[in-house]
Formats: C-alpha cells, structure tokens, sequence
C-alpha cells in the first residue's frame, strides 16, 4: 500500500509523538508498504526507506510574546498562517487546524501523488474531515482524549484567569471530538483509552481497534556492561503539564532525601512559567533535581540503563511509552495506576495511586531498600515487554485497518 502518515506536530524525543510516527513507519517499510510522513515542525527523526513532506507551520512558540504579536506580514499569506498566528494571539491553539488546512491542500489539490490511505495521528482538525470527503479512505489515531489533558490543568491553575486561559487554550479539542465522530475507523492504543473515548467523545467501542504500541528492543536493552547507580531516580516527560504529576515526585523526592542522597533526572522541560522552578526551591531540592531536553536516543538509553530506578508519577496516560522504553532497557519502575499504565506495567513494577506523593514517597523507598527487589523487577520487566509489545505486531494490525478503509471506501 502507499500510505501517508499525518502528525501536525512530531517532537522526536521520548514522550513525543515522532516515536510513534518513526516506529510504525519503519514498521509498516519492513512490510515493503510504501510509506510517507506528513508533519509540521518538529520534525520526525526520518530513517532510510521511508519519505517526509515537511508542512512547514509559524512554530509561534518558538517565540517570545512580542515576537509573535509583531510577525513580518508577509508570513501571513495564507488562510492557514492566518489562522494559526490569529489563533495562537487570541490564546487558542490553533496548530491543529492550521495543519489540517495545509494537508487538505498538499493531499487534495496540490499533490500529484495519490495515496492508498491516510492515517492521521491526533490531529482531528476540520481539514482531516474535508481528506476524507475527497475520497480518501483515513484511519485516526486517538492516543488518548486531550480533554483530559484540560480538565487535570484547569484543576491545578490557581487562579481564575489561569483556569479560563486554559478552557480557551484547549477549546480545540471541541473541533476534535466533531471530526472525530466522523471518522469510522480508529485506532487507540490501550483498553483505557478506548473506554475513555467512548465515554468522552460518543464514539462507539466497534468504531475502535486497541493496537499497542512497540518498543524497538534490541535498541532499548538492558546493559551488563553499565553498571546501576544507587542514588539516581530518572523521570521522562516530554513537557512539564499538570497530567505528567513531576509535582508529586518532587514532593517524595523531598522526603525520601532525609534518609537518601538521592539525586532526580528529568528527561524533559518545565513550562518556563517558573511554577516548578519556586516549588523546587520551597522543597529544598533545587541542587538534587536536573533538567536534560531533547537528548538522543543512545542517551536516553543510558540513562534507563544506569539510573537505579524509573518513576512514572502521571496523573494520566494514554499508553506510557517511557514506562515501557524503562522496562524493555530492565529498569525497576515505580509507576501509577493513571490511564493505561497498569496495563503497560502489568506484575513488572509497583504501582500506586496517582496524585499521591506519600505513596509514591513509600514505594520508591521499598526498592531503595531492597536491591534483590529492584533486581525482580527489572527481569519481569524486560520480559513483559518482549513478550506483548512489538512494533512488528502493531504494523502488522495496523495494516489490518488500512484494508478495512479501504475497501469499505470501494463499496460506497
């Protein structure tokens, strides 16, 4: 099949969205499937065999508040660059429908290239909605329902202008949720997230496939040659949102140092709003906490490697890839029930309740305790990933789909 795969954004780094779109990419090339990726920046990392079209958008985030107000007027040639920055100025997020825009036009008047099918990875913009009018046959993934996202961070705001920043911010999940009901087939990438679309978006449970994701195995792997250190905690996030819960693991971070000289790494960037900077300070643990973005992948592979254990303190997750990259590299993991966690974590690993920093505080200390217990624990971890989680499974029934669209479009 000639297939092209949609992302209005796809940060190529653990927790972000270019991990999907690079696996199952390849995935789908090793099944000698003709494959592009369609993305606004940031870009997929891309690898040999498989293609990328580049929608380049403003990228206004980039930019400070004043840079964005005062952009050259040139840029704004297009319905979709107009869209974009007018949105992002009157506090909306408006990248979603901007890319939407930009593919409709790539995919249905500008392209001379046809394709098989188009599978849309969480952009569910109005412009997906006019690709699939045009004839196209689409499969949507849904990684879970942003709206959950808004709901945990108009919770935390602590201020009523914060809470209502957030409500207009998100209000593109609106747009979401209409497209998506127009779209028969979806895939979902755990029980939980299915269920949790069904009961947020109306989108019956038949209409959806549960494909989880892989984990490239013989690149996240255990090391006999890094030893573990027995101080450090390694958390992964791609950004510090309210539904990542790194409040939680500071405040346990903060406790268990009263008997541990324990230091954290995280895998990721605060917001920049200062809101996680003062918290470390008024915690004491400033000097113990380190910051380290956008690293490679032989990094990150190091760092679950060697690092003593894996926190996951999410308040929610749609699957939790970092959570399986810790365990198919053996890291012991202590990680909540949140999402779909416990169906990734399974046996391999303590789970606790979310948004509940004394628990968290306990179950880290029981493996600091017991180096025979972390040692359990990174085996049945590595052996649950080898054993459910493949990247060849999931392109495998990912493919499955593309059929189905394709020929419930020939017969209408």
């Amino acid at each position: 099949m000639r297939i092209c795969i949609l992302s209005y954004r796809s940060y190529p780094y653990s927790g972000g969205q270019g991990i999907y779109m690079r696996y199952l990419s390849n995935a789908l090339r090793d099944l000698d499937h003709e494959v592009d990726m369609m993305s606004g920046p940031p870009y997929p990392i891309v690898d040999d065999g498989v293609g990328l079209i580049r929608l380049p958008s403003l990228d206004l985030y980039r930019f400070g508040s004043w840079q964005r107000l005062f952009i050259d007027p040139r840029k704004l040639n297009t319905s979709a660059n107009f869209m974009e920055w007018g949105g992002i100025m009157t506090g909306y997020f408006s990248e979603p429908l901007a890319f939407g825009m930009r593919a409709y036009r790539y995919l249905c008047r500008d392209s001379i290239k046809k394709y098989d099918v188009i599978h849309d990875n969480q952009t569910m913009s109005w412009g997906i909605a006019d690709i699939q009018k045009a004839g196209y046959p689409v499969v949507e993934t849904i990684h879970h329902p942003v709206t959950i996202d808004r709901d945990l961070a108009i919770q935390s705001a602590k201020s009523l202008k914060d809470k209502l920043g957030f409500r207009r911010w998100f209000s593109f999940t609106g747009m979401q949720i209409k497209v998506a009901r127009q779209l028969p087939f979806i895939i979902t990438v755990s029980e939980m997230a299915k269920q949790h679309i069904n009961e947020i978006f109306g989108i019956p449970e038949s209409r959806m496939k549960v494909i989880y994701n892989g984990i490239d195995v013989e690149l996240f792997s255990p090391s006999g040659e890094v030893p573990r250190l027995d101080n450090q905690i390694l958390m992964v996030m791609s950004r510090d949102t309210a539904v990542k819960g790194l409040r939680f693991l500071l405040e346990a971070l903060a406790e268990l140092r009263k008997k541990w000289d324990l230091k954290l790494v995280v895998v990721g960037r605060t917001l920049g709003d200062g809101v996680t900077e003062k918290l470390m300070d008024r915690l004491g643990v400033t000097d113990a906490v380190t910051f380290r973005n956008q690293i490679e992948t032989s990094e990150l592979i190091q760092l679950y490697r060697s690092s003593t254990l894996v926190a996951v303190p999410s308040t929610y997750e749609g699957f939790g890839l970092p959570a399986a990259e810790a365990m198919a590299c053996g890291a012991p993991l202590v990680s909540t029930t949140a999402g779909a966690l416990p169906e990734v974590v399974g046996d391999a690993g303590i789970l606790i309740p979310p948004a509940d920093s004394e628990a968290l505080t306990a179950a880290i200390a029981q493996l600091m305790e017991s180096p025979a217990k972390r040692g359990e624990y990174s085996v049945l971890a590595r052996k649950r990933i080898l054993e459910k989680f493949n990247w060849s499974n999931a392109a495998r029934l990912t493919a499955e789909v593309y059929l189905e669209a394709i020929e419930a479009k020939r017969a209408k």
